[in-house]
Formats: C-alpha cells, structure tokens, sequence
C-alpha cells in the first residue's frame, strides 16, 4: 500500500547529497509536493547550479556538511532520504576513500537520524550490487558477482554495506526502512565529466568528436529518465515495504547502439574511437522490475527518445552558455 502524499505536507524530509544529479531532482519533487526539505552536501560531486533556483524557496534550507561526520537536525523529521555517495566510475578511482565513508559512516549517521526522529529511511542503492551478473535481468534476489578487492569495489562494498546496515537497524531498532536499488538514470543536472556513458557520449556528440567505446560495445546498459526514477523512489518511501526493490528501466540497448542513437538524435556523424574494456565492467545490465510493478504499481514511462532529447537540450546549454 502507498500512502497518499497529503498526509505528509508540511512535514520535513532530510535528503543527504541533496545537491547531486539524483538528490536534487528527488529534492523539487518533494517540495513539489508540499513537504519542507533540508538537503546536505559537501559538494565533493554535487553542483550548487543544483539547487540555485531553490535559494529563496520558503520550505527549502541547505546546509554545507560532509556527512560522514555527525551532525543534527532540529525538530521533526519525517523522512530521511541517504542519497549522499560519489556516483561515477571517475569518481570510484579518485576518491575511493570518500566512496565507501558514504556508505558506511555517512550510512549510521543518517540512519541514526531515523532512528532518533521516528522517521522513514531510505537509501540509494544501486545495480552494482550484483556486480558483474550471472544472472539476466537481474532480480532482487540475486545476490550478485561482485570482485570485493577490484577497482569499483570502493562503489560495490560500500552500497552493499549500506544495504546490511539498513537491514540491521531495521531488524534491530525497528526503523521503518527502504532500499531503492538504482539502475542507470539520466536526465539534466547530470555533470558533463563523471565518466558515464551518457553525458560522455552526448559531450563528444556535440563537440564534434569521437564517441569512446569500450571494449566491443556489445556491453548494454538500461536507461531510466529521472523523472521516472523520483516516482518510483517517492513511491517506494511511502509504501511499507522494506526489502530492495530495483528501479530503472528494463529496455535495454548495447552501448554501441546507444553510440548510434546519440549520434541521431544530435544530427552528427557517428565517429567511434575504441579502447579497451576497464577491469569488472559489467558486460550486461538490466533490471527485473517485477518487484516494483506489484509493490510500487511502478513502471517507467518517459521514452528513450523524449528522454534524451531533454538531457541533450541541458547539455547544450552547459556548453554553450547564453
């Protein structure tokens, strides 16, 4: 069962990360909504442009934070969404350190913050959890084929970690808990650097210049818009489920046929130039979305093409500034 919005406007949702790709999206459709939203980042990858349009909103208060060190929050909580983590293969390399601080102190933090507030808690999971998979979609109940030392494992042990942590308290301290596991998303407010296949195709797309693939390009992904993935995870916070549910979209193209469609769509010739696959890659990523559909009545609904259309507009515009 999912509860009905209005009972909880005029409450407080906590959103950590609030100035990231996701977060922030997640952030105006609660507002959108009638809630009071405070957000965290230390912006190590999330973007003030995120949430300049919210600098004078009424209901909205930011607060500067690494969220791996304790901190509080006054008054009555209602939800605490943990959305905070570096979320990019760059990223995982870069700072690793920081990655699995994200999911795992960063995790007792603002589950300790549930706990306290008898709030709802949800945490961003993600498909990397079932690592290279063995099994195709992949369901809620695989446990996955992960490489626990390799270099994404900063990424893949720390979610993973956040799941055991979640479970525990919930199983611990009764704190009413989520976890949304998320497939591939894209959308505006993507940062046009963080090395995954979309802003990265679509930046080369409108520079001019050859799109890196990796390894053969027969490797496929399963693109969610990020609309789509709000829903599901605004859904999932107000239903009273407590296990992961995948959300993202079951339609799945190879990277190579993405290459092609981005070059359609932006009206470019298709340059290619290949390079060898990185360690731990997953070679094939789609979501069983069953799960969602029966506990959530959930499923993606924006197109491929309505989809990226919109995300190529917003890259434009970071490129070529007014």
């Amino acid at each position: 069962m999912i509860q009905d919005i209005a009972q909880y406007k005029g409450q407080t949702a906590v959103v950590t990360g609030g100035a990231g790709f996701v977060a922030s999206h997640l952030v105006d459709r609660l507002l959108t909504d009638g809630l009071k939203v405070v957000a965290l980042d230390n912006f190590v990858t999330g973007n003030r442009a995120n949430i300049a349009h919210l600098a004078d909103h009424p209901d909205f208060r930011f607060i500067e934070h690494d969220v791996s060190e304790p901190y509080s929050i006054d008054g009555d909580v209602a939800f605490v969404f943990h959305m905070a983590s570096p979320a990019s293969p760059i990223d995982y390399v870069e700072i690793p350190v920081d990655t699995l601080k994200a999911g795992s102190y960063a995790s007792h933090h603002a589950l300790e913050l549930a706990k306290e507030k008898g709030a709802t808690y949800l945490v961003a999971s993600t498909s990397e959890v079932y690592g290279d998979p063995e099994i195709h979609p992949q369901p809620e109940g695989y446990w996955g084929n992960v490489n626990s030392i390799g270099v994404r494992s900063c990424y893949d042990e720390a979610k993973r970690y956040a799941e055991a942590v979640t479970m525990a308290y919930h199983r611990a301290h009764g704190v009413d808990t989520k976890i949304v596991r998320i497939f591939n998303t894209y959308g505006p407010r993507m940062r046009l650097d963080d090395g995954r296949v979309v802003p990265a195709f679509i930046g080369q797309a409108l520079r001019g210049e050859p799109m890196t693939i990796f390894g053969d390009g027969k490797q496929t992904r399963s693109f969610c818009y990020v609309s789509d993935l709000v829903e599901g995870i605004w859904r999932l916070a107000r239903s009273n489920f407590h296990e992961p549910v995948n959300c993202g979209n079951p339609h799945e193209m190879s990277i190579g046929e993405f290459a092609e469609a981005i070059a359609r769509i932006c009206e470019v010739e298709l340059k290619v130039e290949d390079r060898p696959l990185p360690p731990d890659d997953p070679k094939v990523r789609k979501p069983d979305i069953s799960r969602a559909k029966e506990v959530l009545d959930w499923e993606p609904k924006v197109s491929f093409d309505e989809g990226i259309r919109e995300t190529i507009a917003f890259f434009k515009g970071v490129l070529e500034p007014v």
